[in-house]
């Protein structure tokens, strides 16, 4: 079946690979700030930048079959340097944003004649205490509360996921990984001795918009080499 997809943030890291990945098979509404990266690839576009702008609907399908929220933060810095403005863009960009958008197409997704999918993103690091985490994993732990009261609340409509990876090669974790040392470190403190990579991340998403996960729903998924469950 050729599913309607919406992907908000995929342009870049996660969101882009899961662009390539499907790009073929469904028809792809990508909203994001820029279309920059998007040139050459099967998609549709829609301008939106999940902090200060409403989501152009009338563009949409009638009825979509799957959302995926790509837009976070890694916001790593000692609690006592946090002002409460980080804590605020933080929640805004990892959960209001994604209510907005979510209220903005609950409609279309509720058209879909099979339960439709919405996929979030979390991080390892709300069920497995890290220092540092304490804006990010707030935020990221009001998104998984949302998702699993969603399901509950839209069963069997729409079926609600997140996936919770550790720390993955993208754009937005460049910071942490832009020489060979950082990488070298981050790797080994995982027990499979790597960082991940965004095309596995997109295959666990793909497999979540699929209806090979039609039993899923209410799940977070964590996909991080090992880190929030052994110690190697």
């Amino acid at each position: 079946m050729r599913k309607n997809i919406l992907i908000v943030g995929g342009s870049s890291g996660i969101g882009l690979s899961l662009v390539k990945k499907l790009q073929f098979d469904h028809n792809l509404i990508v909203a994001n700030r820029t279309n920059k990266a998007l040139n050459g690839l099967s998609v549709e576009f829609i301008p939106y930048d999940v902090e200060n702008g409403e989501l152009e609907v009338s563009s949409l399908p009638e009825t979509l079959h799957g959302l995926v929220y790509c837009p976070g933060t890694i916001n790593l810095r000692p609690f006592k340097g946090l002002r409460l403005e980080a804590f605020s863009r933080d929640f805004s960009i990892n959960v209001m944003g994604a209510v907005k958008t979510l209220q903005a197409v609950l409609g279309r997704l509720q058209n879909s004649e099979v339960p439709a999918s919405v996929v979030f993103f979390s991080t390892v690091a709300v069920q497995t205490g890290m220092p540092f985490h304490s804006s990010v994993a707030a935020a990221k732990g009001a998104l998984e509360g949302l998702s699993r009261s969603l399901a509950a609340e839209l069963a069997p409509k729409i079926r609600f996921n997140v996936i919770a990876p550790s720390l993955i090669n993208t754009p937005l974790a460049e910071k942490f990984l832009n020489n060979d040392a950082k990488k070298s470190n981050a790797a080994a403190r995982h027990p499979l001795q790597r960082i991940g990579s965004s095309e596995e991340i997109a295959q666990m998403t793909a497999f979540l918009l699929s209806d090979h996960s039609s039993w899923i729903t209410a799940q977070t998924l964590t996909i991080d080499g090992g880190i929030g469950s052994i110690k190697s």
